[in-house]
């Protein structure tokens, strides 16, 4: 779902600076394209492990609870 409303609200900010002949708020040469790239892939990645550990955690402390009684 995130990764939907993002490509929805980069289109519309593309569009609204094009129609407003505002300068494009991003790189414009591909080495700082590819770094907002790995910039954004880095966050989904990290945000999806840091979430899967989160459950990994919750999941072991509710484990543990029961078979230590």
């Amino acid at each position: 779902m995130k990764l939907i409303v993002g490509l929805i609200l980069g289109a519309l900010i593309g569009v609204g600076c094009r129609v407003f002949a505002i300068p494009v708020p991003g790189p414009n040469a591909v080495l700082g394209a590819l770094l907002g790239i790995a910039m954004a892939t880095g966050y989904e990645v990290t945000d999806k492990v840091l979430s899967r550990r989160a459950v990994a955690a919750q999941r072991d402390s509710s484990t543990q609870g029961v078979s230590g009684e």
